[in-house]
């Protein structure tokens, strides 16, 4: 008896070489027709046929897999990337050396660096209606100490005029207070959280989890103020343990970080907080410091470069970040601020708004690669 494959080709045979031979000959007269005709029907029985080939099928599959792993590669090459940007530093047409603001006597321009690799992954500096376009509906909460309010203020820049940034600028810089705008026009709802510790951080998932209402992109960042009051770098690292843990709970259970603590917390019958899209998760890294230039004699003493060395490896070690298994992508200010230098700085910590725009076109153009999406 013949089995289902032989019967499937024997039925390819009858239904497809016959009418091609038919074809042939009405057709031999007109080679352009013939050789037409000829090619439709080879690739007919050829799509028809392939199914009783596995390894031709197998062939096929790992072709289109291999596709798709070089556009995954691609995305995360483009991802790594995404901090190569140099700067202009030049001193400005008005060069007041009577100003004991040295900043100001700067004009400073940063872009991304002309490479091949960089070119190829066609990185944005987006525009007030690309910015409005992306961010519409969201609801975004930065959490922090200064650097993450300075964050916002470059953020509300890209999305509000002149005007409403002159309202913005009073209520926003109270001091040690938290803020809340909605952007009418374009529907968004923007948070910024006065947390200066970790722990404050972590309260503040908490939140979210005990109210089951989560954000869509969630900007987090602190250190500073630890390592001026504890500094204590090893304690740091624990609070950032605690933190990670709390935040892993807010992802689905298809985790792309391939983590199995989302995934048990996910099982949990006691956890219904998993939800599904995650928050887009960014971590606002601590920028470079000038220890001359620091304020205070106590700033001095204990905010050192190996102090903050120490406060940065403690980062990477935690398992916060997404190139060490992680959840949160870096907005890396260290190297932002680093590389533009201490002409972008008048006190050796807080640095110019040019340095966080910077760091959030860094933000835009990774949540564009994560959505895969083009403005």
């Amino acid at each position: 008896m013949l089995g289902a494959v032989q019967l499937g080709l024997l039925a390819a045979c009858v239904v497809l070489f016959v009418p091609m031979g038919m074809a042939g000959w009405h057709l031999s007269r007109n080679k352009v027709l013939f050789f037409s005709g000829a090619l439709f029907i080879t690739l007919a029985v050829g799509v028809h046929l392939t199914p009783y080939f596995p390894s031709v099928s197998d062939f096929v599959t790992s072709v289109s897999s291999s596709s798709v792993d070089v556009v995954v590669d691609d995305r995360d090459s483009c991802v790594s990337l995404l901090h190569e940007i140099v700067w202009e530093v030049r001193p400005g047409r008005v060069f007041d050396f009577g100003q004991n603001n040295n900043s100001v006597n700067y004009d400073k321009f940063w872009s991304w660096k002309e490479s091949g690799s960089v070119e190829s992954c066609e990185f944005q500096r987006l525009k007030r209606h690309d910015v409005s376009v992306l961010l519409n509906g969201s609801w975004v909460v930065v959490a922090g100490d200064s650097q993450a309010r300075i964050f916002v203020l470059s953020l509300l820049g890209l999305v509000l005029d002149s005007e409403g940034m002159e309202s913005v600028r009073g209520s926003l810089f109270k001091r040690h207070s938290d803020y809340h705008t909605v952007v009418d026009e374009i529907g968004m709802k923007l948070d910024f959280i006065w947390a200066p510790y970790i722990t404050n951080l972590t309260n503040l998932v908490a939140g979210f989890k005990r109210n089951r209402v989560y954000p869509d992109i969630l900007v987090m960042g602190s250190g500073l103020w630890h390592m001026l009051h504890f500094t204590n770098a090893s304690e740091y690292g624990v609070d950032l343990g605690v933190l990670r843990s709390s935040v892993m709970s807010l992802l689905p259970v298809s985790s792309e970080f391939g983590n199995d603590e989302a995934v048990s917390v996910a099982n949990s019958v006691s956890s219904p907080s998993v939800r599904s899209p995650a928050p887009h998760l960014f971590w606002l890294g601590m920028p470079s410091l000038v220890n001359s230039m620091l304020n205070t004699p106590e700033k001095r003493e204990k905010m050192t470069d190996k102090v903050w060395g120490e406060y940065e490896r403690e980062v990477q070690g935690s398992g916060m970040l997404r190139q060490f298994g992680g959840p949160f992508q870096l907005l890396d200010i260290g190297s932002l601020s680093w590389n533009c230098g201490i002409r972008c700085t008048d006190d050796g910590m807080h640095y110019d708004g040019v340095v966080y725009e910077a760091g959030v076109h860094v933000m835009l153009n990774a949540l564009l690669i994560e959505s895969h999406q083009k403005l």
